[in-house]
C-alpha cells in the first residue's frame, strides 16, 4: 500500500452522500463523483472507464468485475453498509484492492425495522389501516400475541442481538443459529444458541433473518425448510430477499402454513408492478429501507469515507472491516 500523493477522486455509486461522509472527503480535498438517479451497472462501469477514480463508495448498484477491470487507478472500495453481494469481491482481490464495510453503523436502524415488521405482521396493522381508509370497520380478531412465543433468529450478529434483547423484554423465548457461534448460552443472556438451521426452524413461531447473501445462503429458506416452521408462523426478512425462495414463500402464505410475513427485502428490487407478494393481505412490505434512517445513513457515510481515506492516506481502517483481508498482507 502506497499513500496517494494527489487529491484523490472518490466515486459514490448513488446520487448523494450524507454530510457526515461528504465533509470528511472534502476536508481531504477529494474530488467526489456521483452516480446519477436511476444509474445502474452499465453507468457505474462507464464512469470507472472514463475517470481516474481512486476509491469507490458502493451503495446498491452493481460493481462488476468488468467495471473494476476498467479502472486501472482504483485502489480501494468501501461498501456503504455490510452486504457486499453487489460487489465482485473476487475481482477486487485479484487486483489487490481491499473491500471494506461499515459494520454496526446501521444495526440499530435495521433492528428497529425488524421489530416494526414483526409487530405489523403479528397484529395485521397494515391490513387494518387499509380497511379503515377504505371505509370498512374491520376489527380483526386473529392477531398473534408475541409474549410467550418463540423467536428464532437466523444469524446472531449486531442486528440479531439487538432484536433479541427487545424480544426477551416482551416475554418471548429466543433461540438462534449462527455458524460463528457455538451451541449453548448466547452472548445475550436468555438466548439459547442452537447447532443448525434445521434445529432452529421447528421451534420458531417467528423467524427473523439476519444473514448475508452468499453462495451458502441463497435460497437457504426453501420450500422444505419453510415446511419445517410451525403452522401459523411469521417470517421477517430485513436481510436479503434472495435468502428466501420467493415462490415457496408465496405458496406458504397462500396456504396458511405461514400466517404472515414482514419483508423489507425482496428477490427483485424495486418490486415489479403486479408482483404476487403485493397481492397478499398477510404480507407487510417496505422498500429496503431498514438501514436508511438519517442517523444510520450518517454513520455509514462517515465510516465509508474513513475507510477509503485511511487506505489512501496510508493509515488503513480496522482490518476486521475488510471482507478480503488477504490483500492487506
Amino acid at each position: 500500500m502506497t499513500a496517494t500523493t494527489h487529491p484523490p477522486t472518490v466515486f459514490v455509486t448513488a446520487p448523494r452522500l450524507a454530510p457526515a461522509g461528504l465533509q470528511r472527503l472534502q476536508a481531504a480535498h477529494c474530488r467526489v463523483l456521483y452516480l446519477q438517479d436511476g444509474g445502474g451497472e452499465a453507468e457505474v462501469a462507464a464512469v470507472l472507464a472514463r475517470e481516474s477514480v481512486d476509491a469507490v463508495i458502493s451503495r446498491t448498484a452493481t460493481l462488476s468485475a468488468a467495471a473494476i477491470a476498467a479502472c486501472p487507478t482504483l485502489k480501494v472500495i468501501s461498501k456503504h453498509g455490510v452486504g457486499v453481494s453487489n460487489i465482485d469481491v473476487a475481482a477486487a482481490s485479484q487486483r489487490g484492492i481491499p473491500v471494506y464495510v461499515t459494520p454496526g453503523a446501521n444495526a440499530q436502524s435495521v433492528a428497529e425495522m425488524t421489530l416494526g415488521l414483526m409487530f405489523a405482521a403479528a397484529r395485521r396493522i397494515a391490513w387494518m389501516d387499509a380497511e379503515l381508509r377504505a371505509g370498512r370497520w374491520s376489527r380483526a380478531q386473529d392477531g398473534l400475541e408475541l409474549s410467550g412465543r418463540t423467536l428464532g433468529l437466523l444469524g446472531f450478529g449486531q442486528v440479531g442481538r439487538r432484536v433479541a434483547r427487545v424480544a426477551l423484554a416482551l416475554g418471548m423465548q429466543v433461540v438462534a443459529f449462527d455458524p460463528a457461534c457455538a451451541p449453548g448460552p448466547g452472548t445475550v443472556a436468555g438466548v439459547r444458541m442452537l447447532g443448525s438451521v434445521d434445529e432452529l426452524l421447528p421451534l420458531s413461531d417467528v423467524l427473523s433473518l439476519h444473514v448475508p447473501l452468499n453462495a451458502r445462503t441463497r435460497h437457504l429458506l426453501d420450500a422444505g425448510r419453510i415446511a419445517q416452521l410451525p403452522r401459523g408462523a411469521l417470517l421477517v426478512n430485513t436481510a436479503r430477499g434472495e435468502v428466501v425462495d420467493e415462490a415457496a414463500l408465496i405458496d406458504a402464505l397462500r396456504s396458511g402454513h405461514l400466517a404472515a410475513a414482514g419483508l423489507d427485502t425482496m428477490a427483485e428490487e424495486p418490486l415489479p408492478a403486479g408482483h404476487a407478494l403485493a397481492a397478499l393481505d398477510n404480507v407487510v412490505l417496505t422498500p429496503h429501507v431498514g438501514g436508511s434512517t438519517p442517523a444510520a445513513l450518517a454513520a455509514m457515510a462517515g465510516m465509508a469515507a474513513a475507510n477509503v481515506l485511511g487506505w489512501l492516506q496510508g493509515s488503513p481502517a480496522d482490518p476486521s472491516h475488510c471482507v478480503n483481508p488477504e490483500v492487506l498482507r
